[in-house]
């Protein structure tokens, strides 16, 4: 085999354990009891260390050296899986052994204690081992920044979106948190000026909820022989290409919060699904980066379903799956409270003119913490002092503040500014798609979401990590990302 040939055999392998790694991590936070976790624990760590391992073998980088110098005789699916293939190995062999136990066993530690201080508003709970990881975080970035060149925010940022700069957020996050202000007082003036929408009333039980969100989701294209929809504290998408795991969670008040959950979730099931099958476990069968993975899951969500032609599909589905009746199951009454914007405290559940606050303030705060310009033990304070200098709004506990999201909790440090990134590139997607086949409306008005599956296949799920997820947008939408295309979609759907 040649240099190359044998670099994807490796990769092949450690892929394979990466996705058993990332279903034992899935049961942890779906079915496991609460009694598993250290044993759970010892067996991520495990899988952990056989990849480090792998990854550093010394006969790497000769095969890397080697394959480099041929890489003008490979195709350009193979220079991109090259490339690839090299970012992760520099991520990897950038730490030690030593700092790859301790950062998997303290992430798994802090995670399982956060899963019961947040429902216990107890921070003070969480406190030591969020601490402990933030340093091993920290020691970690550090030792990223100086093998890839980079800062130590930017080395986290990369590993969840490649290429990634905090200078180029910093840019489009400070003219946002400029431009939000003045639009949100302005919509919000817009829709006191019409009835409230009213609130359909429950209880709405959870398996006639489960069964609603399941028939919505065969409509966007998702394959229960290829997946599953369960329940966890957070909601997410994980598993692997051939089988996708949702969860959402469930409240018998308001059945609108688990269904955009599991409508946001598909969305990242979708794009997992229609991922490149002839580069499966290569590094460049992956996404682009988490900031095209969040436009997959944004656009269902947001630009589709909380569109007026959706909801006047989902409206008597809705009405007959829990008995409604009355005016607040008409469409047009739940168009608009779908759409209603108000500050809220939690992000999952906030509305897409007040959700790009809620990632400012995440993406501040985080870099900040990785600086050392923030302790942990003043993160309730600065949330809340962040919260109501953004929203007008102050949390009234924690629970509804610095403990309400799981990922700094389990090690996820750069991944929040990619939801607001992924929100530009969705409208981004949307518009290219709506263009292309301007059937797409119409379509999702009949539950049809065939048209716009083919668009978003061809043009950005087939293309696995080919490209930079600029040059993605290039390629689908003629230009990079636009922050002003998402302004001008807001302005569209809140003020005209």
């Amino acid at each position: 085999m040649s240099a190359y040939e044998t670099l994807e055999q490796r990769f092949r392998r450690l892929n394979a354990l990466r996705e058993a790694a990332g279903i034992l991590h899935w049961d942890m936070s779906a079915m496991m009891p609460r009694g598993g976790a250290e044993a759970r624990s010892e067996q991520l760590t495990a899988l952990d260390l056989t990849c480090h391992e792998l990854m550093n073998d010394p006969a790497l980088t000769d095969l890397f050296a080697e394959a480099e110098q041929g890489a003008g005789r490979l195709d350009p699916w193979r220079r991109a899986n090259l490339r690839e293939m090299r970012r992760g190995w520099r991520h990897e062999t950038a730490l030690d052994a030593r700092l790859v136990e301790a950062l998997t066993k303290t992430q798994h530690r802090c995670e399982m204690t956060w899963r019961e201080a947040r429902p216990a508003n107890d921070f003070a709970a969480v406190l030591p081992c969020f601490a402990e990881l933030l340093t091993l975080v920290r020691e970690s970035a550090d030792t990223k920044a100086a093998a890839l060149g980079r800062t130590p925010y930017d080395a986290l940022l990369d590993q969840f979106e490649p290429g990634g700069a905090s200078a180029r957020i910093d840019a489009i996050f400070d003219d946002l948190a400029a431009f939000l202000p003045e639009f949100l007082g302005r919509v919000i003036e817009r829709q006191a000026a019409s009835p409230a929408p009213m609130t359909p009333p429950g209880p709405f039980p959870i398996a006639k909820q489960e069964a609603l969100a399941r028939k919505l989701m065969q409509g966007v294209g998702f394959d229960f022989d290829h997946g599953r929809l369960d329940t966890s504290l957070h909601p997410f998408c994980g598993g692997v290409p051939d089988d996708v795991r949702i969860t959402t969670r469930y409240d018998e008040a308001d059945f609108t919060s688990a269904l955009m959950g599991v409508l946001h979730e598909t969305g990242h099931a979708m794009y997992e699904r229609g991922l490149p099958v002839d580069w499966r476990f290569q590094p460049v069968g992956a996404a682009a980066g988490m900031a095209a993975h969040e436009s997959q899951s944004l656009l269902v969500e947001m630009q589709a379903c909380r569109g007026r032609e959706f909801v006047g599909y989902m409206a008597p589905l809705a009405r007959a799956a829990f008995g409604g009746t009355g005016p607040a199951w008409e469409a047009d009454n739940l168009h608009r409270l779908a759409n209603k914007v108000a500050p809220d405290f939690v992000r999952v559940d906030a509305d897409e003119v007040t959700y790009p606050a809620h990632i400012i303030l995440r993406y501040r705060l985080e870099k900040a913490m990785i600086a050392g310009d923030l302790d942990p033990k003043d993160l309730p304070g600065a949330w809340n002092e962040g919260m109501e200098s953004l929203l007008g709004i102050r949390p009234p506990d924690d629970r509804l503040g610095c403990l309400q999201d799981i990922h700094w909790y389990d090690g996820a440090w750069g991944y929040f500014p990619t939801y607001t990134l992924g929100a530009m590139a969705a409208a981004q997607f949307f518009a290219a798609a709506k263009a292309a086949v301007p059937d797409i409306p119409e379509a999702i008005g009949r539950g049809d979401f065939a048209p716009l599956m083919a668009w978003l296949r061809e043009n950005v799920h087939a293309q696995g990590s080919l490209h930079t997820t600029d040059d993605l947008l290039k390629q689908a939408t003629g230009k990079p990302l636009d922050p002003e295309v998402f302004k001008a979609h807001l302005t569209a759907r809140y003020l005209a």
